[in-house]
């Protein structure tokens, strides 16, 4: 009961938030309470999709204006940042309508798209399918989950915090992973950009002498 009223109150601001700035495990979460009746699976995917439009659209802008200066607060956002540039310049539409669906990029990408000189309206209409999309597919597969489990356990009431917990864990896992991996993907790029620094000095003083 306490978790249904909690849901009650604030389930459905909480999905907002949390789509707005990343949106995987919460959105997974949601379309398993969903199925099991704590939720409803069509406004669990319409919240869900305007969170991850705002986000969106908020960083795409952010990016136009901002672009350069926010990708420089972080090692890692500035090489994530460099490489979603070319990735964009190369199929600009198809990134546009995907990058949700590539795990930890939801940040980075919009910022770059925006720094790219995508078009305004553009990416307005191509952002709002891509969000609508990602909604549905993954609030429907998360909503199957919930079925397909319940056919393996049978009573999944018995079950659903220890699942919710799982779920719970493994987006953790899964964030503190990428973020391992981006730091030293970071670290190794500011040494090869020290390393290739060193080679110019070195060769300068050469040619010096």
């Amino acid at each position: 009961m306490m978790l249904q009223h909690f849901l009650q109150e604030f389930g459905y601001f909480a999905l907002f938030l949390g789509t707005f700035f990343e949106g995987e495990t919460i959105l997974v979460l949601a379309g398993f309470l969903a199925f099991r009746g704590y939720m409803d699976i069509n406004l669990v995917v319409v919240v869900a999709f305007f969170g991850s439009y705002a986000g969106d659209q908020l960083w795409y802008f952010m990016g136009r204006k901002h672009g350069r200066k926010l990708l420089a607060r972080k090692p890692r956002w500035q090489l994530m940042g460099d490489r979603a540039l070319e990735h964009i310049r190369r199929h600009p539409d198809i990134w546009v309508l995907s990058f949700r669906f590539v795990y930890g990029l939801r940040t980075v990408m919009p910022v770059a798209i925006g720094l790219s000189g995508y078009p305004p309206g553009r990416y307005l209409l191509l952002n709002g399918i891509g969000a609508a999309v990602w909604a549905a597919a993954l609030g429907a597969a998360a909503y199957k989950f919930g079925s397909v489990l319940e056919g393996l356990l049978g009573n999944v009431k018995k079950y659903e915090l220890w699942v919710l917990g799982a779920l719970l864990v493994i987006g953790v896992l899964l964030w503190v992973r990428r973020r391992i991996k981006n730091a030293r993907i970071a670290r190794e790029e500011k040494l090869a950009v020290a390393a290739n620094a060193q080679v110019h000095v070195d060769a300068r003083n050469t040619s010096d002498e």
